[in-house]
């Protein structure tokens, strides 16, 4: 929002070795921690309801107000930046989000810990999107592979190993642990920004476009607390979700009329023009949903089917957190000599591939298969992340770029919510629909069943042989049912071929690199 002459970035060429590095590395933190928070309450979630006396209903408002208060406060993060400067905004939100993170695990009580959650997203929604634009500006266009890749592993990991380290501190400790595990990081990082971050210019005539906030917080806000207690509320059968839905679609609808005929709006229209950047939404808003949906999918397929423990399942998902870390770490050596959009196709069909591979699993699914075919969709979100990123920014002029960073973000966070919802909402479904297929052909008067399944034909006519087949025909469901889940999810990826080569290809070289007026 604020003007081209507004220097919006710090040169790297004002920072020694010694200090990029510092500010890289607690940018990363604040990142990681913001990422880890968003899955890492999950596992802890059952335990939690019983220290604090709630209901099942109840104790989803943890994770609900942190992804609502996050949604809206993640918007305005460019303007904060360019009225009060990024240095002041970065360090607010750590030590905010610290804080925040120290009283959620001393809460005694549930109206404690989601106004303490509810703080914690507040706080937490401008640390990607700001370490994110920070680590742009501070290194040369030639150099983003790779200050992106490290950036990437950040927001990736987050999703991926959230689970697997809540259930080790949660089992190992307690619940709180999962909050106070932030605190260390959180004032090493704070105190490093503090000494060595340089501060940016600011804009202090800059005004703030309450009505653009107001309907984008309306629309973001209902649209969370619909996805998130649609599946408890049995969706549009409600009123509770009838009312979020008409404020969605209110708020919303009063936004873009207000981004594109306002004099003033909330964030800045022409960033949309680049082709690049608008592309690149849609397609970071499909690795969102993919992304948190899988993660979502495999830890109750692999407990619940699998028959494994919390742990057995966090080291079974990590592989694809180290097939995430090995394509950041080859992205970010061969992005600047390679076509991205290659890379990006190499990393949707990897993804598209494991999911069509797991489409066909059943818990029985061997060990080897289901390591390697869990590093595939890793090395392919990693291939996918990171030059995305890249093409978003390459062309966007610098004076949008917090806006732009703070948008993508949010626009991968919005994918993550409708992405688990939607494939929540598909599995129980399914499941339901599939059950009540197979209980119909489970009849002493199906011959068939007598003829190819005799042993099974007979004891449904014994008490105990009807609760065996019972829990056969649920089970049977449950895998069909996770497999329309994983088909949901390949179908999706391919939609992001086609909008991968509607970008332009980005020139990384510093002869390209637009005039410093607009880059900072």
């Amino acid at each position: 929002m604020s003007p081209a002459p507004v220097r919006h970035g710090t040169s790297h060429e004002h920072y020694t070795k010694a200090q990029l590095i510092i500010v890289v590395m607690c940018s990363m933190a604040g990142t990681l921690m913001q990422a880890l928070d968003t899955t890492i309450a999950n596992v802890a979630l059952p335990y939690m309801r019983g220290s604090l006396s709630a209901s099942q209903d109840q104790i989803t408002w943890v994770l609900t107000s942190y992804i609502v208060a996050a949604a809206i406060m993640t918007a305005p993060v460019g303007w904060l930046a360019n009225r009060f400067g990024k240095k002041n905004v970065l360090l607010a939100s750590m030590v905010g989000f610290t804080v925040a993170s120290m009283l959620c695990g001393a809460a005694t009580d549930l109206t404690e810990i989601v106004l303490f959650r509810l703080l914690q997203g507040v706080f937490g929604a401008a640390l990607a999107p700001l370490s994110q634009s920070v680590m742009i500006d501070l290194y040369p266009i030639e150099k983003r592979a790779q200050v992106m890749a490290i950036w990437g592993i950040g927001i990736m990991l987050g999703p991926i190993l959230g689970p697997t380290l809540g259930g080790y501190l949660t089992d190992a400790y307690s619940w709180r642990w999962v909050f106070y595990v932030n605190v260390p990081f959180g004032i090493a990082a704070t105190l490093g920004l503090w000494v060595v971050f340089k501060d940016t210019s600011r804009n202090e005539g800059l005004k703030f476009d309450w009505s653009g906030f107001t309907f984008m917080a309306v629309a973001m806000g209902s649209l969370q607390l619909m996805l998130d207690r649609g599946e408890t509320k049995d969706w549009f059968s409600s009123l509770e979700i009838i009312t979020y839905a008409v404020l969605t679609v209110l708020g919303l609808y009063l936004f873009l009329i207000h981004l594109f005929m306002g004099k003033a709006p909330f964030l800045p229209r022409k960033m949309f023009a680049d082709r690049n950047f608008s592309s690149a939404q849609i397609v970071m808003f499909v690795v969102g949903a993919v992304l948190l949906a899988s993660s979502a999918l495999m830890p109750p397929y692999l407990q619940t089917l699998g028959g494994y423990s919390v742990l057995q399942t966090g080291l079974l998902l990590g592989p694809r957190g180290f097939g995430t870390i090995a394509a950041m770490a080859l992205v970010g050596r061969i992005a600047n000599r390679t076509d991205p959009r290659v890379l990006m196709t190499i990393g949707v069909t990897c993804v598209a591939w494991s999911l069509w591979q797991m489409a066909q699993w059943s818990p029985s699914i061997d060990f080897w298969e289901l390591l390697y075919v869990s590093i595939v969709q890793g090395f392919g979100f990693g291939m996918v992340f990171v030059p995305l990123n890249l093409v978003a920014f390459a062309t966007l002029p610098g004076h949008y770029r917090t806006d732009g960073s703070a948008f993508m973000n949010l626009v991968r966070n919005v994918g993550s919510a409708i992405g688990v919802s939607v494939s929540t909402t598909i599995l129980t479904n399914s499941m339901q629909a599939i059950r009540s297929d197979l209980v119909g052909k489970a009849s002493l008067f199906n011959r068939s069943l007598g003829v190819n399944a005799e042993s099974l034909y007979y004891n449904l006519q014994l008490p105990f042989g009807q609760a065996g087949f019972n829990g056969l025909i649920s089970l049977r469901a449950a895998i069909a049912a996770y497999a329309n889940d994983f088909l949901f999810m390949f179908y999706l990826t391919l939609i992001m071929y086609p909008l991968i080569w509607l970008m332009k290809r980005p020139s990384f070289t510093t002869a390209s690199r637009p005039p410093a007026a607009a880059v900072e």
